[in-house]
């Protein structure tokens, strides 16, 4: 589990790779939105590849007090699903096994070469999976 803190609107890039296979997790805010990507290790190369990409929040500028929020990279024990957690709030969660991405919003649609599933985060989803 990855763990640490942030503000929303600041840059920030915070990654979480599976020890057991070659699938990662990366949660970026570029300052303006927060997006939650599936990445697959590349050990020849050593690089990677996006596999999905999930729209997480859009950050509101007026607001005018910014402040710290708990970001949590979940996995679950056959390292094959992961969520995202932020204040204790399950915002998106990646099925590898599945070829999954699953978040709040639904947004983007899902991609033409690897997730092609109902974007649609439930409670009985995050159950199911954790």
């Amino acid at each position: 589990m990855q763990e640490k803190l942030f503000v929303r609107g600041e840059d920030t890039f915070i990654e979480s790779y599976s020890p057991e296979n070659h699938f990662g997790v990366v949660f970026e805010d570029d300052g303006q939105t927060g997006y939650f990507y599936a990445v697959e290790t590349d050990t020849g190369s050593k690089g990677q590849r996006v596999l999905d990409a999930l729209h997480i929040y859009e950050v509101d500028e007026s607001v005018a007090e910014k402040k710290s929020s708990e970001l949590k990279m979940i996995w679950s024990t056959d390292w094959m699903k992961s969520a995202l957690v932020i204040d204790g709030q399950c915002h998106a969660v990646f099925d590898f096994s599945g070829h999954a991405g699953y978040n709040i919003n639904e947004f983007p649609p899902p991609n033409s070469f690897w997730s092609t599933n109902d974007r649609k985060l439930s409670s009985i989803l995050i159950q199911e999976f954790f």
